[in-house]
């Protein structure tokens, strides 16, 4: 039985550490805040005070950060994986980061006998929940063979893009199509109940055709219902979209669409609403426009 580590528990993180301690696998887990720690620990899990203290104890050891430069701390500046690394030892990175990142990571970590993958994940934190992730890996394929049985745990779609950073890189392109669903959907239905239309209506009749489409499916409901909380909140879907725009700048590409969901996102930030649902892009919409699909009271 593999014995696996998990690093970052924040609201997906905790749910995919607490999948794979259901599953059966031995967990050590390590957090800056205590809480979730505390929490996973009272259902069986081990503490840790370090990222080297896990990766010492570990065959596998995950990571779920917000950034880029979180991440190359936990796993190259002092207290991280590299100094609780051993020969054999598979690192794997749920966190969304630059391809780039990935890379160098993998890089410095192969000098200290350990393999990297990057596995980033779709499917917000009801996915994380119900173990139903899509997860996109870049990496060795024998160290995703040797961690295969411990992904199974987070999701129902494991796909092997290529070598390191090519997770990252699939990633990427899930935030292009994931950010232009949500502008779409934010601004049909604020041109649905400008134009004089009940945008509940206009959702049934058109998401049974070429219209159709997740976010189509699952978020207006909550949106009608007034609720607008995560989910996967906007200031992460903003920091994805930078991390785009960046890449694309890197390898001279033109996303003329991505561009402007990525104002809109901005646009969230700076209106206060960081901590809300990437749905709730439909509020710089409605504000835009001057109308609101809040229910009123």
């Amino acid at each position: 039985m593999l014995t696996v580590g998990y690093i970052g528990l924040g609201l997906m993180g905790k749910s995919i550490a607490r999948n794979i301690l259901k599953a059966g696998f031995p967990l050590v887990v390590h957090n800056r805040s205590r809480a979730a720690v505390d929490e996973l620990v009272s259902e069986g899990a081990k503490p840790a005070f370090s990222a080297a203290e896990v990766a010492r104890q570990v065959d596998i050891v995950f990571t779920n950060l917000p950034d880029s430069p979180d991440v190359e701390a936990v796993t190259l500046g002092p207290g991280g994986i590299v100094e609780g690394a051993h020969p054999g030892l598979i690192m794997v990175d749920n966190s969304t980061i630059k391809p780039v990142v990935a890379r160098q990571i993998a890089q410095a970590l192969a000098a200290h006998g350990v393999q990297c993958l990057d596995a980033p994940v779709s499917g917000g934190d009801i996915g994380a929940r119900n173990g139903t992730l899509a997860i996109m890996v870049g990496g060795p394929a024998a160290a995703l063979e040797t961690a295969l049985p411990v992904l199974q745990a987070l999701g129902k779609t494991i796909t092997r893009v290529g070598d390191s950073g090519a997770g990252q890189i699939a990633k990427a392109c899930n935030q292009i199509m994931v950010a232009a669903q949500m502008t779409a959907m934010g601004e049909l239905l604020v041109f649905a109940r400008k134009a004089g239309a009940d945008p509940q209506k206009v959702v049934e009749a058109i998401k049974g055709g070429a219209a159709q489409c997740w976010s189509l499916d699952v978020k207006p409901p909550r949106l009608f219902a007034g609720n607008r909380q995560p989910g996967f909140k906007a200031y992460m879907q903003a920091k994805d979209l930078n991390i785009v725009m960046e890449t694309a700048r890197q390898y001279g590409i033109p996303l003329p669409v991505t561009a402007a969901s990525t104002q809109l996102f901005n646009a969230m930030l700076q209106m206060g609403m960081a901590e809300l649902d990437n749905s709730a892009v439909i509020g710089v919409i409605e504000a835009l426009a001057g109308v609101s699909l809040l229910p009123t009271e």
